[in-house]
């Protein structure tokens, strides 16, 4: 059981989609539960790589600025050290620096998924293109993988044309350097980190307010200035009640 002492945010209701600004120093965070849940990302990309990475060839340039945009944000980090060859992080632990796989690497790097969204071709809308996905809170990588935003959130209910036209035009209006943030709440029966579902299956592990675990998302929204990409990013809360 991997949890978290507290949330470092506060969690009164937002109208959807709940988006403020976010200081680009606190777009990586390290919590209390760092060492841990990092183990549990190392096992996942060697035990279940082909479930929680995915990426397009296209998409490599995005993922290799991705790559790069982290590596700065944590060069200005006292808690991670950076030299040529590889990154020391907080728990000590120094991974190697691969930049033929830029999306593994990131995987042990931060507590944080990353989902790469781009625009292809003609699309009115982003794409996924590619993603680090360890910790998938009720949908899988597989289902999701090169769909656009609106196919994204398949089965998602309350996400109608009309919050998929603000979340796109959202998308469209992120800048470099001025990065966005929201947050989810979800109760679950179970706190594993790693729970990929389909989305035709039922989700019995969701319930009220009673259930044991609160699972909260930290997602953030930051674009990528050469690409133009759109990176979302996840890190994952377990809190027992």
């Amino acid at each position: 059981m991997i949890l978290q002492t507290h949330l470092p945010y506060d969690m009164s209701p937002k109208p959807l989609p709940g988006i403020a600004p976010l200081d680009p120093d606190d777009w990586l965070m390290v919590d209390d539960a760092f060492a841990a849940q990092m183990a549990e990302r190392a096992r996942l990309l060697s035990e279940r790589r082909d479930e929680v990475l995915a990426l397009d060839d296209s998409a490599r340039p995005a993922a290799g600025e991705l790559l790069d945009e982290v590596l700065a944000a944590l060069d200005r980090r006292a808690d991670y050290g950076i030299s040529e060859n590889g990154v020391r992080r907080p728990d000590g632990v120094t991974v190697p620096l691969d930049r033929t796989d830029p999306l593994g690497t990131l995987g042990h790097l931060v507590q944080q998924d990353f989902c790469i969204l781009e625009k292809r071709g003609g699309e009115d809308e982003h794409v996924m293109t590619g993603a680090v996905l360890c910790f998938p809170a009720s949908w899988t990588l597989s289902e999701k993988f090169m769909r656009p935003l609106i196919g994204i959130h398949v089965p998602v209910a309350v996400y109608d044309d009309n919050i998929a036209r603000r979340v796109q035009r959202l998308f469209d209006g992120i800048r470099p350097g001025r990065p966005l943030w929201r947050f989810n709440a979800l109760n679950y029966a179970d706190p594993a980190l790693h729970q990929p579902r389909s989305e035709t299956d039922r989700r019995p592990e969701r319930h009220g307010q009673d259930a044991p675990y609160l699972r909260s998302e930290r997602q953030s929204l930051w674009r990528l200035p050469d690409t133009g990409a759109v990176v979302f990013g996840i890190h994952t809360f377990v809190l027992a009640r």
